[in-house]
């Protein structure tokens, strides 16, 4: 783990369905900020703001960031896909964009933290 900055321990690997996404709030201002994506060992945060509209949060309803099949991240508002590896929208109306990657790191023991930028 990087030592440059404090880092912020969000959860443990085992506390994310697999697969799944959960929303997390490090700042303490009342609303997820980011979200980490799992599927098997993959993990992926992104800001939670779709690129199409500013800071339209992505899920409809907590930690609700994925489609059925748990294969893409759905914006709830626009209908947007992505793709959980790149964060790449892959159909709506945000085509050509991204989300915005968090930076993290799982510990030996399984911890995800942030690290600040």
């Amino acid at each position: 783990m990087s030592n440059r900055f404090p880092s912020i321990r969000l959860a443990n690997v085992g506390d994310l369905p697999d697969p799944g996404a959960r929303g997390f709030d490090p700042s303490g201002d009342g609303h997820d900020t980011l979200f980490v994506v799992r599927r098997g060992a993959e993990l992926r945060a992104y800001r939670d703001a779709c690129p199409h509209f500013g800071d339209t949060p992505m899920a409809w309803r907590k930690n609700a960031y994925l489609n059925g099949e748990g294969t893409r991240i759905v914006c709830h508002a626009h209908g947007a896909q992505f793709d959980i590896a790149s964060g790449e929208c892959l159909l709506g109306p945000c085509l050509g964009q991204r989300l915005e990657p968090v930076e993290i790191e799982v510990t030996s023991d399984g911890d995800i933290v942030l690290i600040p930028a």
